[in-house]
């Protein structure tokens, strides 16, 4: 539009002239309001903001800084003596290793200390597995268990022969418990096909008779850890057994496992499925119900539905302390179970709930043996599980609540000491009898040559004692030098199952580790301590007879210590039903109270130390 024609609109239109000069005044009045109103903004802000002038430097006066010294730890000398062949064990574990490289022949065997013929002193059994079936030449000679007489003083005979446990089988792990009541004690043995039980006869002579009892399990089952326990509280002794994989020669040679270089290697865990365990209920007649499925114990992939487990360990406890045993199970390269019992005949798996499961970062490892032990004297739980080489072993801590878990192994000190070492057998003892529950792990590689992959690995790897510190060290669990537990101990070996017991009644523990593919490694322990201690065996009377399951508490000079009647533990393994209490410099006991597998509280009179005692319960 042109100037002219602008003029000419607004000559037209007075109103139009009118409404520019109202717009033009309102525009004024609005810059100057905008103005007044940015000043006084501006004011405030000003009297706001704080007086931007740095006050005087006040010199501080500096704290006195004190060197924090660390707390030197003596290790006491405490000698392991090798006494296999002194001691008259002669065996030798055969695993039928051939070029197949069948995954079995890397996993046995198992060791049990217990009194087979109530004579008052630790026995052994060494489970034996066997030349595979299609191996065997004309000249095969049966590869049988072995059952070694303690004749007091550490002396054994193998009295195997005429014994009925002495059968060839592909056998790996063992339980001991008086499942009948008549005060002797039977045996339980797993293997890779149907597992067999061993009823005690007396005088040194055993029958077989699983079938019968309805716990032989399936042909094509591969059996591991197994232990007795009285889940439903009847009185008599129920069976849990743990399966490992489910394995088929067929399927194990039809994979091409290989080590760098060609050459076949055993197979990995992760490439053969699940399995469900068992749990027997002793029916108290001699028979068995298997009540796995009912009990919730089959627990099942949430992906595809198939059998999740892959166990090789169990420890049987009351976690919460509510009267009922409960079961934590190790499994290879799946989650840890951890089965919390109901009290109504079920139990309901709470591994993942619990912290227990997995470790730190979400993983399943490849876990092995377990145990379970107040190792700091309270009555908070510690969990032990030895895992797969370049894993840490394990160390979950329980809460008040008993249920709830923490991997402790980096804070205490146990996890890098044994990131390196496969870790099989693994238990709680107090070897220098202090009074504190110290650690022995058991190690060995499934690969003869693995060294030529890793060379951080080795098939034979040296056994590894820890001295519990107590919790106000810094670092809880020391590696024992050599030099204060002797070259025998730590000299490497394909370590599997293992176990302890006073072999020799002098009041210290011994110890034996079972070897894969050769001889076991029996340990005496030659300590030369100014400690004392007392031992004690429990009578439970009708059904139960050996009270597994019963809880001792002992007071000694203001501390209590707590321990458990459950042989079940390490890998494949029992440990003896006597408790050792070591007391270090305390000579005198304060009190002892025994909580009875049936939920009987029993006080007992203060006993004399350095002594062997058999309580028997009260009626």
């Amino acid at each position: 539009m042109s100037d002219k024609t602008q003029a000419n609109l607004t000559a037209e239109d007075p109103e139009l002239d009118h409404d520019d000069q109202v717009i033009g005044q309102a525009l004024r009045w609005s810059l100057v309001i905008i103005a007044v109103v940015a000043g006084l903004g501006m004011g405030v802000v000003y009297f706001l903001l704080p007086d931007k002038t740095p006050p005087p430097p006040v010199e501080a006066k500096l704290s006195n800084v004190e060197t924090r010294q660390a707390t030197e730890i003596e290790i006491p000398a405490v000698t392991f003596t090798d006494i296999t062949k002194q001691a008259g064990i002669d065996f030798v574990q055969q695993n039928g290793a051939s070029d197949e490289k069948l995954l079995p022949e890397t996993m046995g065997g198992g060791c049990a200390f217990f009194d087979f013929d109530n004579d008052g002193d630790q026995d052994l059994l060494l489970t034996n597995s066997c030349v595979w079936p299609w191996n065997r030449g004309e000249n095969h000679q049966p590869s049988l268990q072995a059952l070694y007489e303690n004749d007091g003083t550490g002396k054994f005979t193998n009295v195997i022969a005429g014994s009925g446990l002495d059968i060839e089988c592909y056998g790996m792990g063992v339980a001991v418990g008086d499942y009948d009541g008549d005060s002797l004690v039977d045996v339980y043995l797993t293997a890779v096909g149907r597992n067999y039980l061993f009823r005690n006869l007396g005088h040194g002579k055993f029958q077989e008779v699983a079938s019968q009892a309805g716990v032989a399990g399936g042909e094509d089952v591969w059996g591991t850890s197994c232990g007795w326990f009285d889940y439903d509280k009847d009185g008599d002794l129920d069976l849990f057994v743990c399966n490992y994989l489910d394995w088929k020669r067929p399927y194990d040679t039809s994979q091409n496992f290989q080590l760098t270089g060609g050459e076949r290697a055993y197979g990995r865990p992760q490439n053969f499925g699940g399995t469900f365990p068992y749990l027997f209920q002793n029916q108290g007649d001699g028979t068995f119900t298997d009540v796995t499925q009912e009990a919730g114990l089959q627990i099942r992939d949430p992906v595809n539905n198939v059998p999740l487990g892959k166990s090789l360990g169990v420890v049987m406890t009351d976690l919460d302390h509510d009267g009922w045993i409960d079961l934590i199970v190790s499994n290879d390269t799946v989650q840890n179970f951890l089965f919390h019992n109901q009290g109504d005949g079920t139990f309901q798996e709470q591994g993942s709930l619990s912290g227990i499961a997995f470790d730190d970062n979400g993983n399943a490892r490849g876990a092995m043996g377990i145990d379970i032990g107040t190792f700091r004297n309270t009555n908070d739980a510690g969990v032990v599980i030895g895992n797969f080489s370049n894993e840490m072993t394990a160390l979950y801590v329980a809460d008040e609540s008993g249920m709830l878990f923490v991997d402790e192994a980096v804070a205490t000190g146990l996890g890098p000491q044994t990131r390196l070492q496969l870790t099989f057998g693994v238990f709680f003892f107090d070897y220098d009898s202090d009074g504190k529950l110290d650690l022995l792990a058991a190690n060995g590689h499934l690969e003869r040559d693995i060294h030529r992959v890793q060379e951080s690995q080795h098939y034979e790897q040296p056994p590894q004692l820890f001295k519990n510190c107590g919790p106000e060290q810094a670092t809880e669990f020391i590696p024992v030098p050599e030099d204060k537990c002797g070259s025998d101990l730590v000299k490497p070996m394909v370590g599997r199952g293992s176990s302890f017991a006073d072999i020799d009644n002098d009041g210290d523990l011994d110890v034996v580790i079972a070897g894969l593919g050769g001889p076991p490694r029996l340990l005496r322990n030659d300590a030369n301590l100014p400690a004392n201690w007392v031992r004690l065996k429990l009578d439970g009377g009708d059904g139960n007879t050996g009270a597994l399951g019963a809880v001792v508490e002992l007071t000694a000079g203001g501390q209590t210590l707590r321990r458990q009647v459950m042989p079940t533990r390490s890998y494949l393994s029992q440990v003896e039903l006597p408790l050792t209490f070591g007391l270090g410099t305390i000579d005198k006991i304060d009190s002892i109270k025994i909580l009875w597998p049936d939920g009987t509280i029993q006080e007992v009179p203060p006993l004399p130390v350095n002594q062997f005692h058999t309580i028997t319960k009260s009626t």
